[in-house]
């Protein structure tokens, strides 16, 4: 695998990062991390974490990985074709604003993101995608269809227990991405939350999702997301 810090690209043998990885219990996979700020955040608040950022494009990695604590990894990969590396690795699984290619295999209940996150989950993992519902208006689709879209792609990758919730200026001033300050502040602040669990085990049960309000989804996700005194 690739790894970046700084300016520099290395290549990361499955031994060592599997030698590294096993001294922490909880695993954090940021896909499609941007400029890495949600890794970095995490990673400084939460030491017994791993937090793991990946993203095809490492310029965008560069300042966060400079500066990152030790239990911060920075991989320059594609989202769609996920390190083998990774397989079974994430406790958490975040998706933030994702747009381009990965907003669209989202939306298009791709497969080979669906076999990517069944891979780098263990059973019993947490996945939190979060939507720019202004990048869902300017391709065209409503925000029930893309909870609808999303939700059969995690369903596809095993992942069950689905809720969503609506996310408003003032959930995204306090969430700690670039995009998120950049929806807060702007013309169309709201965004779309998806909660799902992997399931242990698979259970050929209706597709639902449940609506939940920020306060409940806050109670699952508050070990990663800590909406005071973000980074």
């Amino acid at each position: 695998m690739d790894t970046i810090y700084g300016k520099h690209v290395h290549v990361l043998d499955a031994a060592n990062f599997h030698a590294h990885a096993s001294r922490y219990r909880e695993v954090l996979l940021d896909i499609g991390a941007g400029d890495g700020r949600y890794t970095l955040h995490t990673a400084r608040r939460r030491p017994e974490c791993h937090a793991i950022g990946l993203d095809a494009c490492a310029d965008g990695l560069r300042k966060s990985s400079r500066t990152a604590p030790p239990n911060a990894l920075y991989l320059v990969a594609n989202a769609l074709a996920l390190p083998k590396e990774l397989a079974n690795i994430a406790s958490h699984v975040t998706i933030n604003f994702p747009w381009g290619s990965l907003l669209s295999a989202l939306l298009d209940t791709d497969q080979a993101l669906a076999a990517g996150l069944r891979a780098v989950t263990r059973p019993g993992a947490t996945l939190e995608i979060r939507l720019n519902m202004g990048a869902l208006a300017e391709i065209g689709c409503p925000p029930e269809a893309a909870r609808d879209q999303v939700r059969r792609t995690l369903w596809n990758a095993g992942f069950s227990e689905m809720r969503t919730c609506s996310l408003g200026a003032t959930e995204l001033r306090t969430f700690p991405t670039t995009w998120a300050k950049r929806l807060a502040y702007g013309r169309d602040p709201r965004g779309l939350l998806l909660w799902a669990n992997r399931a242990r085990k698979h259970r050929h049960e209706p597709l639902t999702t449940r609506y939940a309000s920020i306060e409940s989804l806050r109670g699952q996700q508050g070990v990663y997301y800590a909406p005071k005194g973000a980074a």
